[in-house]
């Protein structure tokens, strides 16, 4: 058993990975020519920390993409992953490469436009977690200045409030965590980063743009005056002095290397951008009639970003501010006072609702005359949408209804069309009672609602020939549609290059709310022995989100009405998803097995071929024409008889072999063959296509093998009969194979034999 004396333990060890002991600015000189990438200047280490975890292959918009793992928020377990928005995500780093190598781009501010809800604020959230974690790994170490003028006898000592601190508390770190070597002279300077970069194995150099801030300076210039009086040859030395100078790691994180400007933050541009004057501190120090920069806060938001990244958050509150920007990427300095300037090393990052451009073009008609049109050239626009991805929004839909943080990716075997279709159990509180009870979307349910958001956000203008919007977003998640033994791409469909995509539609936060009342709401459904009214059908989330369209006010009456239509073809897929569900767990038993599949497949093979096949006894002999002959009839339950002359194939089976089987197979080989083009080892069951062709369910085959069954007796069917053994076994089935419980089993078999019944006879 853990004791608490363990958990001290473990928190000492992870402060002690952490920090470090202070080191002297010699120490630290030969540290950095060690460790170059702790030296990188603001956008360089950004860009560092971003790729330090690697990428991963996703498909979005059906495309592959690589994806920065940065971005799925892995050293705080997906907590605030950005989800989808990889294009967007991708030219942000791109824009971060090249303004770190100085290739063009360093008087751009990066804009994050969009509209809500379509994670902005969690990126700001994933950069704060991603930065801080990456700046307590080693290749992650940030380092900054402490200055001690204590011990000075005229100096009024170094310090931010109006009492000094006795001992080790007179050391006072620089309050906008000035780069280590910004100490040094120009061509000292200039001298350690050549020995820096030569030991960079990287493309981008480390640069060091900015000089001492104005209290660091201060300090520097106090110690310096009086050594010089003293007569001191060696000047430098005695102000770097381990006495007076240190050199300290911290750990990057909300006012100490990350700014945040929030829309609430209020006060001039001037302190909402890098501080203000403290009155009393500035008569409190002798300053001989001067403003002294140790009576500054420094507590703005380029301040606080100073060394790393500086977000304007809600940035159309602060359009004000925006202009005043300007100058801070083109000459990297910023005024505190009309006498004293800052140098700043920070990226920038603008977040946006739509709103902001609408401001930035109010005077767009003014052309060359438009005010904000220097702004507007120095924005770098990315623009967020809505998740296009089915199975992301699911994803999303669960994050928000849970406290689930974990990243859904197809490299841990989670295939994610398997996960959009789990089901989700919560506990509530329902109605207005205090008994607290579990509630289940059903499998599909949570699918359902997020296919049905995807399907509002798509184009619907550039459909090409007869695909519709679900089979849009199917391909948009999956990257193909499988059309029999056929298996398309986006490349074989001709989308518009201007489509509006992902730029409207319903928000997950309408999905969210939507599925909670969903949760809290009583139910009105019975039964005699399973709590069906716990349970959220697919069919009910669909209906809930399409049925409250009217009463949301973010919706105009054409997207209400537009949206609305769009629920029908959801309904229909989702009616499709259940009823092979049902289908396969009432066939589980009458299905070939993969071995089976796989003599059949070979046999075909080598009939098509004229080829022999080996028997169990090692022999080569022909295909068995009866062996597939049955295997068609009985377990494919394709043909009869009448399409065989005994064992001979008529026309129509021969086509079926060579264009059903035998060209998915060869097609498959193709796909799969190895660089000395040679078909890699053949896996027949699993085969998209093959598995379609040969392991098929549908009701023919349940009335061929089941000629007592009756649809209609499913709700409660006599005891003893066929179709009461086949609802056992079916229910059971579900639960196994697909996490239904029995209750949500019970109701989406009966509303699937409901339909049967009604094409049975």
């Amino acid at each position: 058993m853990t004791r608490g004396s363990d958990y001290l333990a473990a928190a000492d060890d992870a402060l002690r990975e952490t920090y470090e002991p202070p080191m002297g600015l010699a120490e630290y000189l030969d540290y950095v020519v060690e460790h170059p990438t702790t030296a990188a200047h603001a956008s360089k280490y950004l860009l560092d920390a971003i790729e330090a975890p690697g990428t991963r292959t996703v498909v979005e918009e059906g495309e592959e993409r690589e994806r920065y793992r940065f971005f799925d928020d892995p050293y705080n377990d997906g907590e605030h992953a950005v989800l989808g928005n990889t294009a967007t995500l991708n030219d942000f780093v791109a824009d971060l490469r090249a303004i770190a190598a100085g290739r063009g781009k360093e008087e751009k501010i990066v804009w994050l436009d969009g509209p809500t809800a379509t994670g902005k604020s969690e990126l700001k959230r994933c950069l704060v977690n991603g930065l801080r974690a990456y700046s307590k790994t080693e290749a992650g170490r940030r380092y900054t200045l402490t200055w001690n003028v204590r011990g000075e006898a005229s100096s009024p000592g170094m310090t931010y409030g109006d009492a000094a601190e006795p001992a080790e508390d007179d050391w006072y770190r620089s309050p906008v965590q000035a780069h280590p070597l910004a100490v040094l002279p120009d061509a000292v300077r200039d001298e350690v980063l050549a020995d820096v970069n030569a030991e960079l194995d990287d493309h981008i150099p480390v640069r060091v743009p900015a000089r001492l801030d104005p209290f660091s300076r201060e300090a520097y210039d106090h110690l310096a005056e009086q050594y010089r009086r003293q007569g001191r040859e060696d000047l430098f030395s005695a102000v770097a002095d381990p006495q007076h100078l240190r050199v300290e790691n911290y750990v990057a994180d909300l006012g100490q290397g990350i700014g945040v400007l929030h829309a609430e933050d209020d006060g001039t541009p001037k302190e909402r951008l890098v501080g203000s004057w403290m009155p009393g501190m500035v008569q409190a120090l002798d300053s001989r009639g001067r403003k002294n920069p140790q009576a500054f806060s420094y507590d703005g938001v380029l301040s606080q970003g100073n060394g790393l990244l500086t977000v304007v958050e809600d940035a159309a509150q602060h359009a004000d501010l925006l202009s005043k920007l300007l100058n801070v990427p083109d000459e990297g300095s910023v005024k505190l006072d009309k006498g004293i300037g800052m140098e700043v090393d920070t990226q920038m990052l603008v977040i946006s609702n739509p709103d902001l451009g609408a401001r930035l073009n109010e005077h767009a008609a003014a052309g060359e005359s438009d005010p904000l049109k220097a702004l507007k050239r120095r924005l770098e626009r990315h623009e967020f949408g809505y998740l296009t991805n089915r199975s992301l929004e699911a994803e999303l839909v669960r994050r928000e209804l849970t406290d689930e943080t974990a990243v859904w990716t197809a490299e841990e075997g989670l295939d994610p069309d398997d996960r959009a279709r789990e089901p989700l159990r919560v506990r509530v509180r329902v109605g207005t009672g205090t008994e607290v009870r579990d509630r289940e979307f059903a499998p599909h349910a949570i699918e359902a609602a997020a296919l049905y958001a995807v399907v509002t956000r798509l184009d619907a203008d550039d459909l090409p020939g007869d695909l519709d919007l679900v089979e849009k977003a199917l391909l948009f998640d999956r990257g193909y549609l499988q059309d029999g033994d056929e298996r398309l791409t986006t490349d074989d469909f001709a989308f518009a290059d201007d489509a509006t995509d992902g730029e409207r539609g319903i928000p997950v936060t309408f999905t969210r709310d939507v599925l909670a009342e969903l949760l809290a709401e009583p139910s009105d459904r019975s039964h005699a022995t399973l709590p069906v009214e716990d349970v959220i059908t697919p069919g009910d989330a669909v209906s809930a989100m399409a049925d409250r369209l009217a009463d949301a006010p973010v919706f105009s009456t054409g997207e209400r009405r537009d949206y609305g239509e769009r629920a029908t073809l959801v309904h229909r897929y989702v009616r499709e998803r259940e009823e092979a569900d049902v289908l396969d767990a009432l066939l589980r038993d009458d299905r070939p097995d993969p071995g089976t599949v796989a003599e059949y497949v070979e046999g075909v093979h080598a009939w098509a071929e004229g080829e022999q096949v080996v028997n169990a006894r090692g022999e080569r002999v022909d295909p068995d024409p009866l062996a597939l002959k049955v295997f068609e009839t009985e377990s494919l339950g394709r043909f009869g008889e009448e399409d065989y002359a005994g064992t001979a194939p008529s026309t129509a089976v021969e086509r079926f072999r060579r264009e059903q089987v035998v060209t998915a197979m060869n097609r498959h080989a193709w796909r799969n063959r190895d660089e000395r083009y040679r078909a890699a080892e053949l896996a027949f069951e699993e085969i998209p296509a093959l598995r379609a062709v040969l392991e098929r369910n549908d009701w023919d085959d349940v009335a061929r093998l089941y000629d007592e069954f009756e649809p209609a007796q499913w709700p409660d069917p006599p005891e003893g009969t066929v179709t009461a053994r086949l609802k056992r076994e079916t229910i059971a089935n579900m639960v196994e194979l697909f996490d239904y419980s029995e209750a949500s089993a019970e109701l989406a078999s009966r509303r699937v034999l409901a339909e049967v019944r009604d094409r049975w006879d």
